[in-house]
């Protein structure tokens, strides 16, 4: 593939909006934005303020999240988080992907990525407390299949009222890598290049990422 080949493929952005009033986990810190400098006489340039969640918008989780003695974000590899991955429509599969809802994608070439749809609208200006989550056999399977990586287009998963956190368990369990709050309404199944890279914050439990898929 040339060059110019390269940087005409098909990109699309996986990011969910951040901005006042996206939505967060019930107690979770929402976004806000205030200017400590605009452009003035006195000033060449504007300059934000922001206070936020890292699980504000897109996201990745950091073993610290679920684990008081896991890494933190900024202690990760990134490798997991770039490389191919396979896209699978689960919508309208209840409040658990369960492993029949995703079998028909699941084959010997399964790539080590695995994003999972669950809404035919993924829901960017509201909390969704019936958000699908995965059951935590289907993680142990795809962890079996060899995947380092899951990522969902709700805010957990788990289901929002757990308070075992069942998924993230095995994901802990396993070493496995979770994103989070995928936007994916207008991504069709199939295998894509995934890049979606958490700042090195070094002391945190996730990080917000700017998540996109490329053609392969």
């Amino acid at each position: 593939m040339t060059r110019q080949q390269t940087s005409q493929r098909r990109i699309w952005d996986i990011s969910a909006p951040v901005r006042v009033g996206t939505p967060v986990f019930p107690g979770d810190t929402e976004y806000a934005q205030q200017w400590s400098a605009t452009i003035s006489p006195t000033s060449p340039v504007n300059v934000a303020t922001i206070t936020l969640s890292p699980h504000v918008g897109t996201h990745a989780d950091a073993p610290l999240h679920y684990d008081a003695a896991g890494a933190s974000i900024g202690h990760l590899a990134l490798d997991a988080y770039i490389g191919p991955c396979r896209v699978i429509h689960a919508m309208g599969c209840g409040p658990l992907i369960q492993w029949e809802h995703i079998a028909h994608a699941v084959d010997d070439r399964l790539p080590e990525r695995v994003l999972v749809r669950t809404y035919l609208r993924m829901p960017v200006d509201r909390w969704d407390a019936d958000l699908t989550g995965f059951a935590p056999d289907t993680i142990e399977r795809l962890a079996d299949c060899g995947v380092r990586l899951v990522g969902i287009d709700t805010a957990s998963i788990d289901p929002a009222a757990s308070e075992t956190l069942e998924s993230h368990q095995v994901i802990r369990r396993r070493d496995l890598r979770v994103l989070e709050n995928l936007v994916l309404d207008d991504v069709a199944e199939g295998d894509y290049e995934l890049v979606a890279l958490p700042l090195k914050l070094v002391s945190c439990d996730a990080s917000p990422v700017r998540a996109i898929l490329r053609a392969l």
